[in-house]
């Protein structure tokens, strides 16, 4: 990987960083929040007959993982394209 500049570099790692941290946000309200904390609140609710809190802490969570990680991918290959240091 080759940037133009240091500068260049340095705006990367910063998106990439701030990418990850919105990421990470989601992941632990999703995990931690939905499936710990929340739980009382969301099992009042039933989703495909089960309650929601438990459904976020067996199923939700490990879709919310899933989306994820695609819109990691997603975002990194357009912030590498922006920054030039894309595979070709």
């Amino acid at each position: 990987m080759a940037f133009k500049s240091e500068d260049d570099a340095k705006a990367y790692w910063k998106e990439n960083l701030g990418l990850m941290i919105k990421l990470m946000v989601v992941w632990f309200a999703v995990s931690f929040g939905c499936g710990i904390l929340l739980v009382d609140v969301l099992n009042t609710i039933t989703l495909g007959g089960y309650k929601l809190g438990f459904w976020f802490a067996q199923q939700g969570s490990i879709y919310t993982f899933v989306v994820l990680i695609f819109v990691y991918t997603k975002k990194m290959a357009a912030l590498d394209r922006k920054y030039g240091v894309d595979e070709e």
